[in-house]
């Protein structure tokens, strides 16, 4: 489930383990100089505990969310910025993102790739008995 060996200055990535685009996006992280400083934790696994992490369980299958070393969590967008903040082959797209004229059309194309995520072919379903695997919040018709 995770790459670490010490919890010293790490961020936390809660990623959608069943989603194929994210799988791929994650496994090339993976690969990067600097990873060693990032825990992946895939929120669709059996083991994986939302209240033992200390995140929404249902909003954590909205969005992509890490938690930095200081204990913020960052979601989205900002989740993507503190991944490349950590990746030094990524670190210019995080400083590149923090301009005032870029975040709003970066924060766009996440939400409206978050919209049609959902929709989007899913891996093997290997979290069928979790109630969290559902996107929707508890209340909302489908």
């Amino acid at each position: 489930m995770n790459n670490m060996k010490s919890k010293d200055k790490v961020l936390t990535v809660y990623y959608d383990g069943l989603c194929h685009l994210c799988s791929r996006e994650i496994d090339h992280y993976r690969k990067q100089v600097g990873v060693e400083q990032i825990l992946f934790f895939d929120i669709t696994r059996p083991d994986f505990n939302a209240q033992k992490e200390n995140v929404d369980p249902f909003e954590v299958h909205r969005v992509l969310h890490a938690r930095k070393w200081d204990g913020s969590l960052a979601k989205g967008v900002d989740a993507f910025v503190a991944i490349w903040a950590v990746l030094p082959k990524y670190r210019w797209a995080s400083q590149w993102a923090q301009k005032i004229y870029v975040r709003p059309f970066l924060s766009l194309g996440y939400h409206m790739f978050a919209a049609v995520r959902p929709l989007l072919p899913r891996k093997k379903n290997l979290c069928a008995a979790s109630p969290y695997c559902e996107i929707q919040t508890p209340g909302e018709k489908t």
